[in-house]
């Protein structure tokens, strides 16, 4: 994935999100200070970008035919967390990260708690 000038690749099971801007009112109406809302436990952000998933041992067959050159292989279990969903993720895993001066955080996917998908229009979360 690009961002501005540079190209963002994500390993394993991390995600990248745009941190969402969270409310600064509590549902009885007091407004809360800035530091507060930043350091609640659980957080909200859109995903960006996600790794390729979590790295599954590939089976090595070389006991068996020692002859046989070795040769890694990418396979991956795949992440649920999709570009677009809104995920709320838990803060104290997370990694607040600069890119072209956005703020991004990125998350390993076992933080993330909830996924919420717009089914109807996917491709223009």
């Amino acid at each position: 994935m690009k961002i501005g000038k540079k190209e963002i690749i994500l390993v394993n099971d991390r995600v990248l999100l745009k941190h969402e801007k969270p409310d600064e009112r509590t549902h009885g109406g007091l407004y809360l200070p800035q530091t507060a809302v930043e350091k609640a436990t659980v957080q909200t952000g859109r995903v960006v970008a996600v790794g390729p998933g979590l790295p599954i041992p590939a089976l090595d067959r070389s006991d068996d035919e020692p002859w046989r050159e070795r040769t890694a292989t990418g396979n991956y279990l795949p992440l649920q967390a999709q570009a677009g969903d809104v995920a709320l993720y838990v803060r104290e895993h997370a990694v607040d990260v600069k890119i072209e001066g956005e703020d991004y955080v990125v998350v390993p996917q076992s933080a993330l708690l909830i996924l919420m998908r717009d089914e109807e229009f996917p491709h223009l979360a």
